[in-house]
């Protein structure tokens, strides 16, 4: 039982880094302000000859296709191969869904089920699991960022090479897919998601930091009598 509790604790604190990492991809490839500032940062318009309205109703309908039913996007400004592409990315991004359900429904049943187990115990237990959380999504994106900054060229092939099973992502030069979104963009798109990450994971440490320093605090001295 002792082994299944750390066990236990560890996917919980594992679960963190998890949670605020896909809700913050899922956050970025819903937000059309991050394909516009992308367009218009890299000036898409004039290498792709489509204007301004163009581009923002493209990013409308990815986002749309991304999370929906359909098999394949109806964009006719893409290549056959940019299209098959986007399947392959569509199935990326609805694994990171899946991956965010699961470790939030983790910490929920983990969170529940020793509440009920341990009562008002556990809280202090659950604070120090989360400042573990939040410093091991620390480490792990400080250590990402290093890889991205020392040879972000390598850490993005390295990337597509065990995210995809096929060679689609190699498009061709000239292709509106990779026209639209250079390698420029999905290096801001990583600096957003990570910096969110990383606030997200200081507040929520320091605030179970707070708690816990409190918690202490607040634990009643045993008084001794004093004798007359």
């Amino acid at each position: 039982m002792k082994a299944l509790g750390t066990i236990s604790a560890i996917l919980f604190i594992i679960c963190i880094p998890l949670l605020l990492i896909t809700t913050n991809v899922r956050f970025a490839v819903n937000d059309i302000r991050l394909y516009e500032y992308g367009f218009n940062k890299y000036q898409v318009s004039a290498e792709t000859g489509l204007d301004q309205g163009n581009l923002t109703e493209i990013a409308h309908k990815l986002i749309t296709y991304f999370n929906s039913n359909a098999e394949f996007v109806d964009i006719s400004v893409y290549s056959q191969r940019d299209i098959v592409h986007l399947k392959d990315v569509k199935g990326l991004i609805q694994l990171v869904y899946r991956l965010q359900f699961v470790s939030l429904g983790y910490i929920a049943v983990y969170i529940a089920f020793n509440l009920l187990a341990l009562g008002g115990a556990f809280w202090r237990k659950l604070a120090g699991r989360i400042i573990w959380g939040s410093w091991t999504t620390i480490a792990l994106l400080a250590a990402l960022g290093l890889a991205a900054i020392v040879d972000f060229d390598q850490f993005f092939l390295l990337f597509h090479l065990i995210s995809f099973r096929n060679d689609f992502w190699q498009l061709f030069p000239g292709d509106n897919l990779l026209t639209m979104f250079p390698e420029g963009f999905f290096q801001d798109a990583a600096l957003f998601i990570a910096g969110a990450t990383i606030v997200e994971a200081i507040v929520i440490g320091a605030v179970a930091w707070y708690l816990l320093k409190r918690s202490r605090k607040a634990k009643p001295e045993l008084v001794t009598p004093q004798s007359n």
